[in-house]
């Protein structure tokens, strides 16, 4: 369970990268391909979600 959580994690905080960049928020690094481009945004926002998903039903599972 806990590298599940790690796991979790993990994608969180890359999807929130990805997010940023394509947003245009977080500049880094300067030259990257995903810099303004909203199709980015939108990867990184199902990634963090998918990362949120797998860390509540881990947090579930450890609870029942």
């Amino acid at each position: 369970m806990l590298m599940l959580r790690a796991a979790g994690m993990f994608l969180v905080a890359l999807g929130c990268i990805w997010a940023l960049q394509g947003l245009g928020v977080l500049h880094w690094p300067a030259d990257s391909f995903m810099l303004g481009d909203g199709g980015w945004a939108l990867r990184g926002a199902g990634l963090a979600m998918l990362g949120a998903t797998l860390i509540g039903l881990v947090e579930w599972r450890r609870r029942s």
